[in-house]
């Protein structure tokens, strides 16, 4: 594992931002060195961290939307290579490793400088929550992992891989002991809003995102290992989007990060132009699959006639596909000329200003809905799966403000919604009879709720599941598979496992990382 250097900078409103897509560290990323440390303020490291892991799971979403049917090539563009075929090479993974344990390096020194601090236990527990949301991106994406003998600087410069099935349980345990934490704590809280831009301060909101990331860990994994605690706090799960949100604005490396891949740069010049909806997933808009107008229109630019592609296929290199402003996520009014004047608006890209999700309410409703399925929770599944459907569109109907935009019902769209769709268990929970049915009705909605929001946790959850399904049949077949016609995996399904291991690991950790790793045959521990 590469050795990393303390960075030191002046934070000027916490906005010196990383672009997450190359990974490169400035300013906000305060990389350290454990055994190597000059003093470093925990309130100057927390938002940095906080921050740069919203970049993490910006990029994390580009790769997750293109691998699980969010996303296509548009026409008149090339070199999309594994994207197109998914013969990953050992440079496909190496920035999200990379950047992921940079990050876990800022969590595990304010880790080790506040340890047994009761003035600092705040700080304490935040950082060992975010450390364990950074750990379970990693183990999802590679499997086993440096833990253990990981972030330990000059002792541990070759560090052992833990098996990711003892990683998932250790994980919960210090969201356990995190939590904990907090409620013992006798001094007063000193984070606040200017110091954490995902809760402001709220420990409340830490404790609901901790046990929520805690249900995903047992949910995703408690078929294949034991936890040793598989209850939660009386804090309950999360009532509202985990978003990250710094400051971010129109002005040099400040705009949001996923604003700033797929709609315009900070200049105002237009990006993304690229990728286009995916045909499988706008059928669940356009009626082929289930009607969804309302999320639609604030999704898709110019849908219904939003143009959109299946993977792999190449429409003529005169043709073009791709919206004529702003991308195909950028549903607000703009001109063809200037960026600097988009946003402000509902949808997935809603402004350069807008934060960045790391769970959505949605996400903790559909977990909550199937654990009530699987006797994890003692909950009724239906209202769970109800609220997920409507939390969905509320995170959509938000402003970059978060706030709902003035005249639009997200309770009475998703009711309609609901009844446009009545005959489907995919919408009407009671019409699943099955524990299958009522798991790929979850799933399914999961799926639609975390379009191009989350495309990295969608892709987890399809390896875990197999839903939503997807055909084996690629070819005229773009609503019912979304894998690339161009696909070299060996599955049935035509996709990807994994991520290979990083050539920084085969380089200088060789004789523990491990090897004959497929990326088409080795699964996570977890998956189907």
């Amino acid at each position: 594992m590469k050795k990393i250097i303390l960075i030191f900078a002046v934070i000027v409103g916490l906005m010196e931002m990383t672009s997450c897509k190359k990974f490169v560290n400035n300013a906000l990323d305060i990389n350290t060195n454990p055994n190597s440390l000059t003093s470093a303020n925990p309130s100057l490291v927390l938002p940095l961290a906080i921050v740069n892991t919203a970049s993490l799971v910006s990029s994390m979403n580009d790769y997750g939307s293109q691998t699980v049917g969010y996303a296509a090539n548009a026409g008149g563009y090339g070199g999309f290579g594994a994207s197109w075929t998914y013969n990953y090479n050992p440079s496909q993974g190496e920035g999200y490793w990379d950047f992921g344990y940079s990050i876990l390096e800022n969590y595990q020194y304010i880790i080790n400088a506040t340890e047994g601090s009761d003035l600092n236990a705040y700080y304490n527990a935040s950082a060992k929550i975010m450390k364990a949301f950074v750990f379970q991106m990693l183990v999802d994406e590679f499997n086993s992992i440096p833990y253990t003998d990981a972030l330990q600087g000059d002792a541990k410069l070759k560090p052992a891989y833990d098996d990711a099935k003892v990683i998932y349980p250790a994980l919960a345990s210090l969201l356990d002991s995190a939590i904990t934490e907090i409620n013992s704590a006798q001094a007063p809280n000193p984070i606040g809003s200017g110091i954490d831009p995902l809760f402001g301060g709220n420990m409340t909101g830490w404790k609901q995102f901790a046990n929520t990331l805690k249900l995903r860990l047992i949910i995703r994994a408690s078929s294949v290992v034991q936890f040793a605690n598989t209850t939660f706090t009386s804090d309950g799960f999360l009532t509202d989007d985990a978003i990250v949100n710094p400051g971010y604005k129109l002005a040099t490396n400040q705009v949001n990060p996923s604003w700033g891949t797929w709609v315009s740069d900070y200049t105002g010049a237009r990006v993304g132009n690229a990728w286009i909806p995916a045909t499988y997933v706008y059928g669940y808009y356009d009626g082929h699959k289930l009607l969804d107008t309302a999320r639609g229109k604030i999704i898709y630019n110019q849908f219904p006639n939003t143009p959109y592609n299946q993977l792999g296929i190449t429409p003529p290199a005169n043709t073009l596909t791709s919206p004529s402003f702003g991308g195909a996520w950028y549903a607000g009014g703009g001109s063809a000329s200037t960026g600097s004047t988009w946003g402000n608006t509902v949808g997935v890209m809603k402004g350069p200003n807008m934060g960045e999700p790391l769970i959505l309410l949605a996400e903790s409703d559909f977990l909550q809905a199937e654990a009530d399925v699987r006797g994890i929770l003692n909950q009724d599944p239906t209202t769970d799966f109800d609220n997920g459907i409507t939390a969905s569109f509320t995170y959509l109907y938000k402003l970059p403000s978060n706030s709902v935009a003035p005249g639009m019902d997200p309770i009475a769209d998703a009711q309609s919604y609901m009844a446009a769709n009545s005959g489907s268990y995919l919408v009407n929970f009671n019409l699943a009879t099955s524990t299958p049915e009522k798991i790929e009705a979850i799933i399914t909605q999961k799926y639609i709720a975390m379009n191009f929001i989350n495309g990295e946790e969608a892709w987890s959850e399809y390896r875990r599941t197999g839903y939503p399904v997807t055909s084996s049949t690629l070819l005229n077949n773009p609503y019912g598979a979304f894998a690339s016609i161009q696909s070299q995996a060996t599955r049935p399904d035509h996709l990807p496992t994994r991520l290979p291991y990083p050539t920084s690991e085969a380089s200088t950790n060789a004789s523990n990382t491990p090897q004959n790793i497929s990326v088409y045959t080795s699964t996570i521990f977890w998956a189907k």
